[in-house]
C-alpha cells in the first residue's frame, strides 16, 4: 500500500519534528546542569545553611536530584512525553500553568510586531524595486541591511529615550494596555521588517529578470502593475520559505524587549528561569518554543506546494501504475516478399 505523496511528507516531517523536540531538549537539559549553582537551593528559599542535612537530603529526594545525571535525564523526558513538565523549582506552579499564563502576552506582542513588519518590508522592497533614480534604489537597498545590523537591546533603550523619556508620549516601562505596546512591538518589528525587505528584494530582483516579465514588458504591460500583480506573488514564496526563520526571530527578539520593556511574557518568564536556574521551568520553555517551531515548518511545507504547483510531488495516475506490456524477448521476422519481376 503506498502512502499519498502528502501524506507521506507529512509523516517525515513529523518524524523530523520530533528528533528536533528531543534534540532541543536534551541540549537544554545539559546545559542547565552544567551551569554552576545548585537546585536545591532555590527549593530552600536560596540559603542552605539553615537547613539540617536531613533536610536537604529530603528535597534531593523529592525532585530526583540525588541520583545520577543519566536517570535524571531519563526521568524527566519520559514525563515529558506523557506532557508532564513538571513544577517549578521558584515558585511551586506547575510548568504549563505558568507558560500559559505568560503566553497571551508574548502572542499580542508577536502579533503586534509581525503585522507592520511584514507591511513594512514588503513596501520598503517594492519602493527600492520601483525606484527610478539609481542613488535612490542604492538607499533604500542598503536600508534592510542597516535595520538587520543594529542590536535589538540598542534600538529599545533608543526608543525609550526619544518617545518615553524626553517627548513623554507613550508609558516608559512595564506598561499595559496598546500604549504599553508600542514601543516593544516596534523594536521588534523593526529587525524582522528588515529581514522580511532583504529576502524580497532579494526575490524581487530575480523574478524581475525572469523570462516571462520581459514578455509582459515587451507587451506593453506597466512596471508597477507587472511589479504588484507578478513579481512579488512569485516572491512571496522566498518569503514562505523562511517562516521558521522569521518565527525563530520573533521568539528570540521577545525575550530581548520584555526584559529591555520590563514587560511580562514568556520571554521575560525564560529571562528569570534561566537567572535561577529553575530546571523544569526552563525546559518547558524550550519545549513549547522548539513545539511552534516545528509547527511552523510543518505548515510552510504543507502550504508551499499549494502557493507553488511546481512543487508539488508527482502523483502517478492508475493509467501510470498500470503494467507495460511484455516486449519480445526475439525479434519477429517480417514476412517474406515477393520479388516482382519486369
Amino acid at each position: 500500500m503506498r502512502l499519498h505523496p502528502t501524506a507521506g511528507l507529512v509523516l517525515r516531517r513529523l518524524g523530523h519534528g520530533a528528533v528536533v523536540l528531543w534534540a532541543a531538549f536534551t541540549l537544554a537539559f545539559l546545559v542547565l546542569y552544567v551551569l554552576p549553582g545548585d537546585p536545591v537551593a532555590i527549593l530552600l528559599g536560596g540559603d542552605q545553611s539553615t537547613a539540617t542535612p536531613e533536610e536537604i537530603a529530603a528535597v534531593r529526594a523529592e525532585y530526583n536530584l540525588d541520583r545520577p545525571l543519566f536517570v535524571q535525564y531519563l526521568l524527566a523526558l519520559t514525563s515529558a512525553l506523557r506532557f508532564d513538565l513538571g513544577n517549578s523549582f521558584a515558585t511551586g506552579q506547575p510548568v504549563l500553568e505558568a507558560i500559559g499564563a505568560a503566553l497571551p502576552s508574548t502572542v499580542a506582542l508577536a502579533v503586534a510586531a509581525l503585522v507592520p513588519a511584514l507591511v513594512g518590508g514588503t513596501l520598503l522592497a517594492v519602493l527600492a524595486v520601483n525606484a527610478r533614480r539609481p542613488a535612490l534604489r542604492a538607499l533604500l537597498s542598503e536600508l534592510p541591511g542597516l535595520g538587520v545590523a543594529l542590536p535589538t537591546f540598542w534600538v529599545g533603550l533608543m526608543l525609550l529615550q526619544v518617545f518615553s523619556f524626553r517627548l513623554g508620549w507613550v508609558p516608559a516601562l512595564g506598561a499595559e494596555g496598546l500604549l504599553g505596546l508600542v514601543l516593544p512591538a516596534a523594536t521588534l518589528a523593526l529587525p524582522l521588517g528588515a529581514m522580511v525587505a532583504q529576502v524580497l528584494l532579494r526575490a524581487l530582483d530575480r523574478a524581475w529578470r525572469e523570462q516571462y516579465v520581459t514578455t509582459f514588458r515587451a507587451a506593453g504591460m506597466g512596471r508597477p502593475r507587472l511589479l504588484l500583480s507578478h513579481a512579488v506573488r512569485v516572491a512571496s514564496l522566498s518569503l514562505l520559505s523562511v517562516a521558521g526563520v522569521i518565527t525563530g526571530n520573533l521568539l528570540g527578539g521577545t525575550v530581548i524587549v520584555e526584559t529591555v520593556f520590563t514587560r511580562s511574557g514568556l520571554g521575560r518568564l525564560a529571562e528569570s528561569a534561566v537567572s535561577s536556574q529553575d530546571i523544569p521551568l526552563v525546559l518547558g520553555i524550550v519545549v513549547f518554543s522548539a513545539v511552534v517551531f516545528v509547527l511552523v515548518n510543518l505548515a510552510t511545507d504543507l502550504l508551499y506546494p499549494l502557493a507553488d504547483p511546481r512543487t508539488r510531488p508527482a502523483v502517478r495516475t492508475a493509467a501510470q501504475r498500470a503494467p507495460e506490456a511484455p516486449r519480445p524477448q526475439h525479434p519477429v521476422p517480417s514476412p517474406p516478399t515477393e520479388e516482382v519481376r519486369a
